[in-house]
């Protein structure tokens, strides 16, 4: 299939997530249906847009994340030229306080 052509989704997935009840119910949702490490790679990449979205520069998201510069790169290509849809979103919960972004890690010999 070409890159350029869009593929069509299945509904399902995405009309089944609409009707879990709360947070905890979707997590295990997710965690019934994804790997680790998809469900990381998805957290990591929400908490980059967070913080990109709150104006922070690259070596403070990767320090705070532990993302690679590409991946960082990558979600801001998408803030700037995705849907729409997650800035949106993301610009609204932090507006209301519903959304904290991701706190700094703390070095190991840190204490």
């Amino acid at each position: 299939m070409p890159r350029n052509k869009k593929r069509e989704h299945s509904m399902a997935l995405y009309e089944t997530i609409l009707q879990l009840k709360d947070v905890n119910e979707c997590r295990d949702f997710f965690d019934d249906l994804c790997a680790a490490t998809e469900l990381q790679t998805m957290e990591q990449r929400f908490d980059v847009a967070t913080l990109l979205l709150t104006d922070e520069v690259y070596t403070e998201i990767a320090r705070r994340t532990s993302a690679s510069s590409a991946t960082i790169s990558r979600v801001n290509r998408m803030l700037n030229f995705g849907t729409g849809c997650l800035p949106a979103i993301i610009k609204k919960r932090l507006e209301s306080g519903e959304l904290v972004p991701v706190e700094r890690k703390k070095p190991d010999n840190e204490d």
